[in-house]
Order: C-alpha cells, then sequence, then structure tokens
C-alpha cells in the first residue's frame, strides 16, 4: 500500500511515535520496581484519567481534521491542503490538531500509569511537540501561504483557552448534514 503523503508528515509521525513508545518503554524500566508503579490503585486512578485525557485529545485531532480537510483541492498529498483554513474551529486557534496531540504523551503516560512517564518524559515531550509546532510547522504554513497566514496569524491565536473555543475542540459534536 503506497501513502501519498510529504516526507515531512511521514518524519514528523515517525518522530512522535519514537517518542511515545521510547517514552514509555524508558519509563517502565525506570519504575518496575517502585512502590506507586505496582499500586493497584494508582494504576486504576491514572487509567481513567488517561481515558479521559486521550479521549479529549482524539475529539480535538478529529475536530481539527475535520475542518482542515476543506483546505484540500485537487490531487495533493494525504495530510495536506493546499488553501488556507480560516472557519470553525481555525477561526478560534490556528492549531487545534497540534494542540490535541499535544495531549497524547500525557494520556499515554497516565494509561501506562508509569510516574517517571507522567512528571518526567511527557512533559518534555509535550514541551518538544509545542517547540515542533512554533518552529516547523509555523514556518512551513507560513512559507506556503504567506501574507494571507501573516494577517491570520495577528488575528488568531496559536492555541486558545477561551471557553468557548475549548467546548467547540473537546465537546462540541460535529453538525449533521
Amino acid at each position: 500500500m503506497k501513502i501519498n503523503t510529504s516526507s515531512s508528515v511521514v518524519i514528523r509521525i515517525a518522530l512522535w511515535l519514537f517518542m511515545i513508545i521510547g517514552g514509555a518503554f524508558y519509563a517502565f524500566n525506570a519504575d518496575k520496581n517502585t512502590p506507586l508503579f505496582n499500586s493497584i490503585l494508582f494504576h486504576i486512578i491514572s487509567a481513567i484519567l488517561g481515558l479521559i485525557v486521550l479521549t479529549l485529545a482524539f475529539h480535538a485531532t478529529a475536530t481539527g481534521g475535520r475542518e482542515l480537510t476543506k483546505g484540500r483541492e485537487g490531487n495533493i498529498p494525504r495530510l495536506e491542503t493546499n488553501k488556507l483554513v480560516t472557519s470553525g474551529i481555525y477561526n478560534c486557534m490556528r492549531h487545534p490538531m497540534l494542540f490535541g496531540l499535544t495531549l497524547l504523551p500525557l494520556g499515554w503516560a497516565l494509561l501506562l500509569g508509569s510516574p517517571t512517564f507522567i512528571t518526567i518524559i511527557a512533559p518534555l515531550e509535550m514541551l518538544f511537540i509545542i517547540f515542533m509546532v512554533i518552529i516547523f510547522e509555523e514556518m512551513e504554513v507560513e512559507k506556503k501561504f504567506t501574507k494571507e497566514y501573516k494577517i491570520y496569524r495577528q488575528k488568531v491565536p496559536m492555541i486558545s483557552f477561551k471557553h468557548d473555543c475549548l467546548y467547540a475542540l473537546f465537546i462540541k459534536k460535529k453538525n449533521s448534514r
């Protein structure tokens, strides 16, 4: 099966998977003999919180992804756009999908119940994802959409913690057609 997407997207996905799997492996080895990691109550609470965070992360990613499909015209690689999307959730924040993806390391860490992953590795991975968005994603989008994106960037924040924006990102269901 051939996947039609850009090398930049493939590299980011591979790097993200390496961080998630590598972080889990490292944390498991660091935690396996600690009392907290061996506590059933801790794992139950952590797993419930992890499922909640992962649900929110996947919902945010899906919400952004649905809206982002409006930026695809013609035969272009998967996960790419050729039109700047500023409607829907993108009217509220510039990177809703990546905001959701930023929550995945924490959700995964909580689901696994690894204290080292929860307190050290997941926050570092989240910062790295934010760094990648600020440096690479912003640079690529500005290069692709130039002046139009500069104007959009001045009006819309990278992420927004306003109640309406978070509600639209995490809770609100897609409109029925």
